[in-house]
């Protein structure tokens, strides 16, 4: 039976720990600023914007928020992003994505200012983590490395194999575990022999995005498999990349989902903004 890596309580841990700094921070007569942006009414992005306003609230940090309609057009979310830049009182710039086909994504992203790009998709913060310079990470690569550290799982001299090669998970994931030390494979939908390659791996991270397709027969006996998937299945129950009933009994040790990797985001979302207000101070 697989240890479970609890994500709740890893991310409720690192909560804490930034509402002390939150709080160290206003005592000296600082405030750390969240500017929360979403352009339309997606069920599935409400749901995120509200989980962090939530997260905001309970740390400590400033939220603003600004719900514009669907048909906003793209120069006026390009100016909106522009003054938030310019407005030294606010730290961090998220907008949540996706945004309505009419706008584009990449120019939206390239326009949020490098160091308030806490979400860490500017070009900028790719670049710096592709040298191993300071920057902004993805929050749920960063919050996978952090629950594997806070586990007790060694990265360094590790068989290491990232399933996905998404900008948004699998590319910067491979990065970070190369920057830990560990040995890095990353496969994709066109890798011959996926199983062999699968089966090497000392700490499997699965972000293909395919429900339940990796079962026990990709998992060597013993690994550390992190499941960053979530969909939801023919019984409309949560469910990952991994087939867990499957793959528990091999592991030795496993997130689940809901639980997992999930509340480990925003965490790390949370962090890049305290992180951000100590930056942008220097």
């Amino acid at each position: 039976m697989a240890q479970l890596i609890d994500g709740k309580q890893i991310s409720t841990a690192i909560k804490e720990e930034l509402k002390e700094k939150v709080s160290s921070l206003k005592e000296a007569g600082r405030e750390v600023c969240l500017a929360v942006i979403q352009v339309g009414d997606d069920k599935a992005s409400s749901v995120y914007v509200n989980n962090k306003k939530k997260a905001c609230e309970y740390i400590g940090i400033r939220s603003l928020s600004y719900h514009l309609p669907e048909e906003t057009k793209e120069e006026e979310l390009l100016s909106l992003i522009g003054k938030l830049n310019e407005d030294a009182s606010v730290n961090g710039i998220l907008v949540q994505l996706p945004v309505p086909a009419h706008i584009d994504e990449d120019r939206v992203i390239q326009a949020i200012a490098p160091m308030k790009d806490v979400d860490g998709f500017h070009p900028q913060s790719v670049g710096a983590l592709s040298i191993g310079q300071p920057g902004f990470v993805s929050c749920t690569p960063a919050g996978v490395v952090a629950l594997l550290k806070r586990s007790g799982v060694a990265i360094e001299g590790k068989e290491c194999v990232v399933i996905g090669r998404s900008n948004i998970v699998g590319k910067p994931m491979a990065l970070l575990l190369l920057r830990e030390n560990g040995t890095v494979t990353v496969c994709h939908s066109k890798t011959a022999d996926l199983k062999e390659v699968t089966k090497r791996a000392d700490i499997l991270v699965v972000a293909i995005g395919r429900p339940q397709m990796i079962d026990a027969s990709y998992v060597k006996k013993g690994a550390v498999v992190i499941d960053v998937g979530i969909h939801r299945d023919e019984n409309n129950k949560l469910c990952g990349d991994v087939d867990f009933a499957s793959v528990e009994p091999v592991a030795s040790m496993i997130t689940p989902v809901p639980g997992g990797v999930g509340p480990m985001t925003i965490a790390m979302l949370m962090n890049n903004v305290v992180e951000a207000e100590g930056m942008q101070r220097v």
